[in-house]
């Protein structure tokens, strides 16, 4: 299947019968500010405009995504269950036929699959979730020994442009002391940090087992082709990280950065 020549299929070493991607702002009918692709319920932009959206997007993928009503927390749900009024940060799915999702605009999609290729994972990952474990939640419903994981990270606020307060900092550092080496100081604003979401994301991975982290170096602040809430002062839509399995292992597997 062809995607818009703006998407990112993920580079990374994930098993044939798996497929990932993760949209940009490019391909939907969504007007400014919430140009065009919009995947967003609850972003501002129009339902009509949304709903056109995921049609778009659904005619390019095997079945319905599984869309969450997040809410920066740490539930993961079995993707087969999910409506669009299932409250959780992440999906997993063990079998073809479920297209598990998450919606982001700065927070971090990350994507899962386990090396046999028989389960896949989306986890919305924002400072909240990550501080509240939703990653390795999402390792846990994946079934599998977490060095048999691999792990994709998706476009998010980058590390010169995420400012957080003490209470951010406090919250990573109280779970585990090495967490500081994210944060820096923001020079000449006494409290405020510059966080890197990408190496807390790597750094709660690895400590969960996870060693082959992908992904990463993207900051949705500064590249235009992103939906960013802080850029864009909340008047923001909302891009997708999709992940699902295919039923056979195709000849030969696709990728691109």
């Amino acid at each position: 299947m062809t995607f818009h020549s703006d998407w990112i299929v993920p580079h990374w070493p994930a098993p044939p019968r798996v497929r990932a991607l993760i949209t940009t702002r490019a391909g939907g009918v969504s007007p400014a500010p919430y140009d065009s692709m919009n995947f967003g319920l609850r972003s501002g932009d129009r339902e009509e405009n949304v709903r056109a959206n995921r049609a778009l997007l659904r005619a390019m993928l095997p079945a319905e995504p599984a869309w969450l009503r997040q809410v920066h927390g740490n539930v993961v749900v079995n993707a087969a269950t999910v409506n669009e009024q299932t409250v959780a940060d992440g999906a997993v799915a063990h079998a073809p036929g479920r297209v598990c999702a998450v919606m982001a605009a700065d927070c971090m999609p990350v994507l899962m699959c386990d090396r046999a290729g028989t389960a896949v994972a989306a986890a919305h990952a924002g400072w909240r979730g990550l501080a509240g474990g939703v990653l390795e939640a999402a390792v846990d419903a994946l079934g599998c020994a977490a060095g048999e994981v691999l792990a994709y990270l998706g476009p998010c606020i980058g590390p010169a442009r995420f400012e957080v307060g003490d209470d951010v900092y406090a919250a990573f550092v109280a779970h585990d002391p090495q967490a500081a080496a994210a944060f820096r100081p923001y020079p000449g604003r006494p409290g405020k940090w510059l966080c890197d979401l990408y190496a807390l994301a790597r750094q709660r991975l690895h400590a969960r087992g996870v060693r082959a982290v992908f992904g990463g170096g993207f900051c949705t602040v500064n590249d235009l082709r992103f939906f960013s809430h802080r850029r864009d002062h909340g008047a923001s839509g909302r891009m997708a990280g999709l992940i699902w399995l295919v039923q056979e292992a195709p000849g030969k597997r696709h990728e691109q950065t």
